[in-house]
């Protein structure tokens, strides 16, 4: 070979190189790229409020109830009200009487057609009572949220987690709950969005088998 010819083999080696080098870097995954889709694939961050009394008044929520005989899933499920912003134990609060628990968030799409569902059963004659448990969001953004939608049934605020992880709340919303008169805590599948009073007859019926 001579060495004009071994010079451009040189170069031309060179140059392979070179662009072997830029296409790994393009492919690399980059950790703010990373970052970005983790974001997406959860929940917004949570910016904290403070809850004006009048925007409690406002909401004119039910206040959560308490009972004796807690069942035992729930045991330590603690979180605040969102009717008064007192501390409530969620055990308490489902117990002495067949409960609907339904989790949701503000930045959930259809939580916001659910949770009127749910309202409108909740006044219906022979409903079981209906618990709303918010997650992963602010409670004064929470108590907006519901004002605007005209609910009004009693709910909690879990800013601590406490009572979704007694629930394995799965990664999505919402999802709801039965617990029967036993105290048997089970969930509601599939875990479909209601979008009237009937529906959420027919899931309560399914689930508990009592024709409720």
């Amino acid at each position: 070979m001579n060495l004009r010819a071994y010079r451009n083999e040189i170069r031309w080696t060179i140059v392979v190189v070179v662009l072997a080098v830029v296409g790994v870097v393009a492919l690399w995954p980059r950790g703010s790229d990373q970052q970005a889709d983790s974001a997406a694939s959860g929940p917004p961050p949570v910016a904290s409020r403070v809850v004006d009394p009048a925007q409690r008044a406002a909401a004119a929520l039910q206040p959560c109830p308490a009972a004796d005989g807690a069942p035992a899933q729930l045991a330590g499920a603690t979180g605040s009200c969102l009717a008064d912003g007192r501390p409530v134990d969620v055990g308490a609060a489902v117990a002495g009487a067949p409960t609907l628990i339904n989790v949701w968030a503000t930045w959930c799409g259809p939580c916001r057609t659910e949770l009127p569902a749910l309202q409108a059963y909740s006044t219906q004659p022979g409903a079981v009572r209906v618990l709303g448990v918010q997650v992963q969001s602010d409670p004064a953004d929470g108590l907006d949220l519901l004002r605007g939608l005209g609910v009004h049934f009693p709910n909690v605020h879990d800013g601590e987690s406490r009572v979704g992880a007694a629930l394995k709340v799965p990664n999505f919303l919402p999802v709801s709950y039965l617990v029967t008169a036993s105290g048997e805590v089970r969930r509601i599948d599939p875990p479909v969005a209601f979008e009237s009073p009937d529906e959420v007859r027919a899931a309560v019926q399914r689930t508990s088998g009592d024709g409720r």
